[in-house]
């Protein structure tokens, strides 16, 4: 992005993008428009982010120097003997439109969280403006409360068995009894107070003090499994992005240890492996070989394969006769400033652990209890490791030039939803909300999942090979990519998410 474009905020609210880029107008930089919006995601998208959960932030500087900061949960348990680690769980089963899914919750769910940790962090180390001034809006939306619209009335309803688990929850996403409807405010006073109290250099107490030692007495009391030492330990991590081509471009993502990026990665390089130039888009012959790499990725969760080795020839051969025989709770923002710094952010508080930390309005998160994030079984890593993700923010460059930065929530679905909307901008030649549109599909392990979209014939042919299961509607199961087009400098919110874009000229 040259200094002659101006800067672009795509996230999953309009009060989110608002906060960005009153930041980005003040003079502040992409970075610390990302915190700012990372800080008022946790006001208006409470049920995709809090301050009490984890994420990452892909970051590219002006002078080309890129960081992926990881501030991710911890395993929790220090102090903890081996006996007491056993995680225990309330499973709660959320009823989307087409599919159910069911999640664990309670104190047990609970890991260490890297949120605020990293807001924090990011400031320090890349932020201009004072903090104060980076966290002012998010104050302004917990104190004053938002307006909530169909989107996010919607998603507080749906995952209601979590939100009021604990009193403390019911009185804060179901007063009265009851989840608010669209139209109702929502407000967080004890937010808007903390977070001003954080700003005026009140100290972090989330992770020391006592607000520090008031979770760890309530983990101990309630089967959880964090503790005063998890909490004082944690730090936030600096890392290498990982990179790697695909027809032509740079794509940087989340590295290892997180297997998103790894799984997009490979699932990019079957695509590419596969003989020919791209089907065109919609054609039962690009929507076969996309199936049939999603269906080979999937079967790698779990499994060890660097996204830099060579592609074991069998694999690709079996993708490769696949599509030949078909042929017959997530946040993410992306920021581009008009010095030319890019911040592709995603943000989880998973679906939440019902437990709010009392006098803060913080939902913790349910890290512990996500069982796509524990491919070798739950707690099988020890205390103070840091958890994987599927979670990958990631940018795509044409030269030294940022073309595109994108990410997605969506757990599972993340690692197909940014393929999808990264191969129809550069694929298929679509513009950036024309690609973040479109419909998806996505192999779950049993069957392949779709968005109403494509022609019927598409389906007469890909259903002799794979179930699928129609869905009526998009539907945020299928992800949130927001997205920004660096050279164009323009954005996308998805609408599966309630996403939102504004430019800051």
């Amino acid at each position: 992005m040259t200094a002659s474009r101006p800067g672009v905020v795509a996230s999953g609210h309009p009060a989110v993008c608002e906060a960005a880029a009153e930041v980005l107008g003040a003079g502040g930089n992409a970075f610390d428009a990302a915190v700012a919006a990372g800080f008022a995601a946790a006001v208006a998208e409470p049920m995709f982010t809090s301050l009490g959960g984890g994420g990452f932030l892909l970051a590219r500087t002006a002078d080309a120097s890129s960081t992926l900061f990881d501030f991710f949960s911890d395993a929790p348990g220090r102090g903890l003997e081996g006996t007491q680690l056993e995680p225990h769980f309330e499973p709660v089963t959320v009823h989307f439109p087409a599919s159910d899914q069911v999640f664990n919750m309670g104190l047990g769910s609970v890991a260490v969280p890297g949120s605020l940790a990293g807001f924090l962090h990011v400031h320090r180390r890349l932020g201009s403006l004072p903090l104060s001034d980076i966290t002012a809006p998010a104050v302004a939306l917990a104190r004053d409360g938002i307006v909530l619209n169909e989107h996010q009335a919607y998603v507080i309803g749906l995952l209601e068995p979590i939100n009021t688990l604990t009193p403390e929850g019911g009185a804060l996403y179901a007063p009265g009894g009851r989840s608010p409807d669209a139209g109702e405010r929502f407000v967080n006073p004890d937010l808007a107070a903390f977070i001003e109290d954080l700003a005026r250099g009140g100290g972090d107490s989330l992770y020391s003090g006592d607000v520090a030692r008031r979770i760890a007495d309530d983990m101990r009391r309630g089967g959880g499994l964090l503790t005063e030492a998890d909490l004082s330990a944690y730090r936030v991590l600096e890392r290498e992005p990982l990179v790697f081509g695909y027809r032509g471009l740079r794509v940087l993502t989340n590295p290892p240890p997180s297997f998103g990026g790894s799984l997009i990665a490979v699932l990019l390089r079957l695509l590419e492996a596969l003989s020919g130039d791209p089907p065109a888009f919609g054609t039962p012959e690009h929507l076969a070989r996309l199936c049939a790499a999603m269906q080979e990725v999937g079967a790698l969760h779990g499994r060890t394969l660097a996204a830099t080795d060579p592609l074991p020839e069998a694999l690709v051969a079996s993708c490769a006769g696949r599509a030949r025989r078909a042929t017959g709770g997530t946040t993410h923002v992306s920021v581009g400033d008009a010095r030319g710094n890019a911040a592709s952010m995603t943000l989880s508080n998973g679906e939440g652990s019902g437990y709010v930390v009392p006098g803060t309005g913080i939902m913790l998160n349910n890290m512990l209890g996500e069982d796509d994030l524990h491919p070798d079984g739950f707690h099988a890593s020890p205390p103070g490791v840091r958890v994987a993700s599927m979670m990958s923010p990631s940018l795509v460059l044409r030269g030294d030039d940022v073309a595109l930065i994108l990410g997605s929530g969506g757990s599972k679905r993340i690692r197909t939803a940014i393929p999808q909307v990264l191969c129809a901008f550069a694929d298929h030649g679509m513009r950036v909300a024309e690609a973040v549109e479109a419909p998806r599909i996505h192999w779950d392990g049993e069957c392949l999942q779709a968005e109403p979209g494509f022609a019927p014939h598409v389906w007469d042919r890909l259903e002799r090979c794979w179930r699928v299961n129609h869905w009526p509607e998009p539907n945020l199961y299928f992800g949130g990519v927001h997205a920004v087009d660096g050279l164009r400098g323009e954005g996308a919110g998805d609408s599966r998410r309630g996403g939102a874009v504004r430019v800051v000229r």
